[in-house]
């Protein structure tokens, strides 16, 4: 007995619509799957640039700080402290202002001008000698060293002030000067490895109260003991800090 099989096959109209729906389903699935797969643009992981830590930087009250020593000037008390210079080879007159929140310390060296200093004229270019020398050393380390003139004719206070840029030991210095009398010089440091980088704000914010310093500068009598020292005497220079 034998079996029979009956193919039908469909109309060509028919066959053809019905693969068209299949391949229209294909293409809207690999469709899907490419936007799925692509996402947009915020998706993409960015590697993040190197940052520093936040430094909170505290608000500014100004203090007249005033004592023996012939010069006074205002200095923000909420977060500094004026201390003499405790080496053993410390002036009476010289003093740090140090800033503990930042781990920094403004030295001040002053010198009284010998109007005579043993029949050779004053002892001031020596003083301004120095400066520049205590200045320029840094330039080694440096990136650039931008110098601003200081001129208050009221209060007869003439310097310069040297901005050190780069990863230098000392990033701010100055010195002022009424040219007969008085002679102060000041270097910022602080108590770290030079990264300029990360100091920047900090040091933008000191600048701010060295420029309140020399702009309440005024000077005064000196002492005796001071107009009897000898008459050439090196200021101080760079002192070596723990880092």
């Amino acid at each position: 007995m034998s079996s029979k099989f009956k193919v039908q096959s469909l109309p060509a109209g028919q066959a053809g619509s019905k693969f068209g729906s299949v391949v229209y389903c294909l293409l809207f699935i690999v469709y899907c799957l490419l936007v799925v797969s692509c996402g947009n643009d915020n998706d993409i992981p960015i590697p993040k640039p190197n940052a520093y830590f936040r430094i909170d930087l505290p608000e500014k009250k100004y203090t007249l700080f005033s004592d023996a020593c012939p010069f006074e000037f205002e200095y923000p008390s909420n977060y500094a402290v004026v201390l003499r210079d405790s080496d053993i080879n410390a002036e009476p007159c010289w003093k740090n202002i140090a800033y503990p929140q930042f781990r920094a310390e403004l030295n001040l060296s002053y010198k009284h001008i010998d109007p005579a200093s043993n029949g050779a004229g004053n002892n001031l270019n020596k003083y301004l000698d120095d400066s520049w020398t205590l200045a320029t050393r840094h330039q080694v380390k440096a990136s650039g060293m931008p110098e601003t003139p200081i001129r208050r004719d009221s209060a007869k206070v003439y310097g310069l002030m040297f901005e050190i840029e780069g990863n230098a030991a000392s990033s701010l210095q100055f010195y002022v000067t009424d040219s007969t009398h008085h002679f102060l010089r000041g270097a910022l440091y602080f108590f770290a490895h030079p990264n300029y980088d990360s100091l920047a704000p900090v040091i933008s914010f000191i600048k701010k109260d060295v420029e309140r310093m020399i702009t309440t500068l005024k000077w005064k009598l000196p002492p005796p003991e001071l107009r009897s020292q000898p008459s050439v005497v090196p200021i101080r220079g760079e002192k070596r800090k723990k880092v």
